[in-house]
């Protein structure tokens, strides 16, 4: 269910900001880079699975009428909301078990 893409940037700022200090330049660079990857798995990734869907629907509605030939696209799912939050928030637990061993 968890993202995995969220749970590994999640995982890699908190670590950053555990070793290094959230005052960090490269703590602002991985708080960036995880609201990019965040932002992509909610948003992009959903997007681009709504629109596959209409293109393969367009696509047999084209066939139907014409009788040619059309190669389905494959149809990307995206994450939801809850699935990138528990990705995460698993990520961040897991720096904070492991940080407390470094």
């Amino acid at each position: 269910m968890p993202s995995s893409h969220s749970a590994l940037v999640c995982s890699l700022c908190a670590t950053i900001g555990i070793l290094d200090g959230i005052n960090s330049n490269i703590f602002v660079l991985s708080l960036w880079f995880a609201i990019v990857v965040l932002r992509d798995a909610v948003g992009v990734r959903h997007l681009a699975g709504l629109l596959s869907k209409s293109l393969n629907k367009l696509g047999k509605q084209t066939v139907a009428k014409t009788g040619g030939e059309y190669q389905p696209v494959k149809e990307i799912q995206g994450h939801t909301i809850q699935e990138v939050i528990a990705g995460g928030s698993l990520g961040i637990i897991i720096a904070a078990c492991f940080g407390l061993f470094l």
